[in-house]
């Protein structure tokens, strides 16, 4: 463990952008870096394209150790995340270690999962996406990322999870039980992803990205699988499922697209995990969101996706970061600057410059190396 821990802070010391301190920056930004087929998205970022280029002055900006990205395509190689990350760099923002896995999204079936009666759909992958790889997820981070402790729950069948709310139509199976067979419950991915603190304990980050509640029809398919999708969290940290928690403090990060005050979704869901007792919810603001006006029973000042154009369901909370009840938060925020604050140019003119979602960050404060509840191995228990 001496050694482990020495050479930690060798390793912290001679890379660049990382200094071992006191607290540690979560964010959670859904960049919208998605594009219509394979390798464009790296031509894009290579060709200097504007929104990678506003998303990366925003994450600059906030400089968070951590990073979960969310809808940015994925490859094989990451090179379109690497690009990404040379990016940053040219903004001072250095993320040596990167991680992406396969998503859901874009995931082909030879099934109808949509019940339009036709096959090979975007929304007959496994997770809504028109190639391989769309719409994936990643993690940028200034610290070491345990890979042989990964756990990708990605390929759990939505079937198997206790209480699943499956769809019907009519009462029978929608669209069909052989569909309902094959579906995999991640809309995008479900992980637990093991961060090396640089005093030698662990953190585990619980990542996910849920479907949004709508694109469907009277069955609810998209709501009843987003629901179940944030429930899986709920039921693994009761213990419920056949994996077990982290031994490590855990931060739930993602999207639930689920706001437990407006708009559309079963929002018990969210209110659920949002109460477990063993989170927290430090509820970040902004004053660009509380600026956008208050709706009935809502929030403003904490949403943290800006869809007030026609069509859209108006500005809402969906992106989160729920740190373990047992760390320590220091501060948190979303990136929404009010309109009268200088830095509300990053957000380009009709405030969609980067993406129509805001950076969520959260500062936790590293607990001491031995607190009888720290795992170097990032194992669970």
């Amino acid at each position: 463990m001496v050694v482990r821990f020495l050479f930690l802070v060798l390793w912290a010391l001679a890379t660049p952008g990382l200094a071992i301190a006191d607290t540690l920056r979560l964010a959670v930004y859904s960049v919208e870096l998605d594009r219509k087929g394979p390798g464009l998205l790296l031509r894009d970022i290579r060709r200097g394209d504007p929104q990678a280029d506003a998303a990366a002055r925003i994450i600059a900006t906030t400089a968070p150790d951590i990073l979960v990205l969310l809808r940015f395509d994925y490859d094989a190689g990451l090179l379109a995340l690497s690009a990404f990350a040379d990016l940053l760099a040219e903004q001072g923002a250095i993320y040596p270690h990167r991680f992406a896995l396969r998503p859901n999204s874009g995931h082909m079936t030879d099934l109808d999962l949509d019940g339009d009666g036709r096959l090979r759909g975007a929304r007959d992958a496994q997770g809504y996406g028109l190639f391989a790889g769309s719409r994936g997820m990643a993690i940028l981070s200034r610290l070491p990322i345990d890979d042989t402790g990964v756990r990708d729950f990605s390929q759990f069948l939505w079937r198997e999870l206790p209480g699943a709310s499956l769809p019907t139509m009519n009462g029978t199976p929608f669209p069909s039980p052989a569909a309902q067979q094959a579906q995999r419950l991640s809309s995008t991915g479900h992980w637990d992803i093991p961060i090396i603190l640089p005093n030698g304990g662990g953190l585990n980050l619980l990542v996910y990205h849920a479907t949004a509640p709508v694109f469907d029809g009277p069955e609810d398919r998209n709501g009843l699988r987003g629901r179940d999708e944030t429930r899986f969290w709920t039921l693994f940290l009761n213990r419920a499922l056949d994996w077990p928690p982290p031994k490590n403090p855990s931060v739930v990060m993602g999207i639930s697209n689920i706001d437990p005050k407006g708009g559309d979704g079963h929002r018990a869901a969210m209110t659920e995990l949002l109460a477990h007792p063993s989170l927290q919810d430090p509820r970040p603001t902004s004053r660009g969101a509380a600026a956008g006006g208050f709706r009935p029973a809502h929030i403003a000042e904490a949403d943290t996706a800006a869809w007030d154009a026609e069509g859209e369901p108006g500005n809402l909370r969906v992106d989160y970061i729920l740190p373990d009840a047992r760390l320590e938060v220091a501060g948190s925020g979303v990136f929404w600057p009010a309109p009268d604050d200088s830095s509300a140019a990053l957000l380009g003119a009709d405030g969609r410059g980067a993406s129509r979602h805001r950076l969520v960050w959260v500062d936790v404060v590293i607990p001491p190396g031995n607190t009888g509840f720290l795992d170097p191995s990032g194992g669970s228990g």
